[in-house]
């Protein structure tokens, strides 16, 4: 689905119509998150965010994956897969799987670490345990009981905040906001944006690390596109960052096309815009996470090879501050579970 314009703009009414709705899906949400979930016997650190949509979690794993490697972990990232048919416990497997198997975030996710897939998370942590794992990362869940989290590391987008601050189907919350903020362990800032800043203070007030970050264009992503007008488009929580970054990076961005978040592209449509990029003389560019969906077991289909992949990656202000927090988080989780 495509996030509705009401979400991000002071409540209306249509959202005060919904609220008491929301009170009600809130309601439940809050006394799910109560439940006492299953111990993973290794660390698990949770990705998450405190609304629907995007707002930047899978680079923020990537990131983590990176960090906890040269900590000398062994990471394993747990993935609900959504979008994707096989319900499993599976590992994904970037060579043989397609996003209609797995999802286009584990399979994004598996070119550069271990994916486990699993509905049944339970399942999903015995899987990723025999495959070595000292370490879980669950991108995300952190609203989901199953699993107890030794830490919740948040993350938030600067510019787009929490919208209106409303539970679904109101607002994009997906439970009340200080229910959330019990439960968060570190907030990291995406961007330069004064969205967040409400938030950010609500964490700090409660002795809970505040980290910001920014998207890195890759090199070769932005020399790939110097000099070149462009259609970009984008089927993902945030469209609209994906083409301020573009913009950011100096990239003529002539057009802009939306899709709805996970959209399953059909033929039909990559055609129609194979065709108005070379109508026009532009080079058609999108995310390594859209790129995914247009995969399958065997590559990249020939008709999508001309599409540009715009890869980036996050980088942290305070990258010393993180790798001191997740480091304590994974001493305090071992001492935790050795004790009983």
């Amino acid at each position: 689905m495509r996030e509705p314009a009401f979400w991000h703009r002071p409540p209306s009414w249509t959202s005060r119509f919904l609220m008491p709705l929301g009170a009600l899906y809130g309601a439940v949400t809050a006394r799910r998150m109560q439940r006492q979930g299953f111990d993973a016997g290794i660390p698990v650190l949770c990705v998450g965010n405190y609304h629907l949509g995007g707002a930047g979690k899978t680079p923020t794993v990537l990131a983590l994956a990176r960090l906890l490697r040269d900590l000398g972990e062994t990471p394993v990232v747990l993935s609900r897969g959504y979008g994707g048919k096989l319900h499993g416990p599976i590992m994904v497997d970037a060579q043989r799987h397609a996003a209609a198997d797995v999802g286009d975030e584990p399979l994004m996710l598996a070119r550069t670490v271990p994916v486990a897939v699993a509905r049944d998370r339970i399942g999903g942590v015995a899987l990723a345990r025999s495959q070595g794992a000292s370490v879980i990362l669950m991108d995300d869940g952190f609203q989901n009981p199953a699993i107890v989290k030794d830490a919740s590391l948040i993350v938030i987008d600067g510019s787009r905040g929490l919208g209106n601050a409303c539970v679904f189907p109101a607002g994009p919350l997906r439970a009340p906001l200080d229910r959330q903020l019990d439960r968060t362990d570190a907030l990291i800032v995406i961007g330069d944006g004064a969205a967040a800043g409400a938030v950010a203070a609500e964490v700090a007030a409660r002795g809970r690390p505040v980290l910001s970050a920014h998207l890195k264009a890759s090199d070769a992503s932005v020399a790939a596109l110097a000099g070149k007008r462009v259609l970009a488009f984008a089927g993902i929580g945030d469209p609209a960052r994906f083409f301020r970054t573009l913009r950011a990076n100096r990239i003529e961005v002539v057009a802009e096309r939306v899709f709805a978040d996970h959209h399953p592209f059909s033929i039909g449509e990559i055609e129609t815009l194979i065709a108005e990029a070379r109508r026009d003389g532009l080079t058609l560019v999108t995310t390594e996470k859209d790129l995914a969906r247009l995969r399958s077991g065997e590559g990249l289909p020939s008709w999508a090879e001309n599409i540009v992949p715009f890869a980036v990656t996050l980088e942290f202000d305070d990258a010393a501050g993180l790798r001191k927090f997740v480091a304590e988080q994974l001493f305090k989780a071992r001492e935790k579970k050795f004790r009983k």
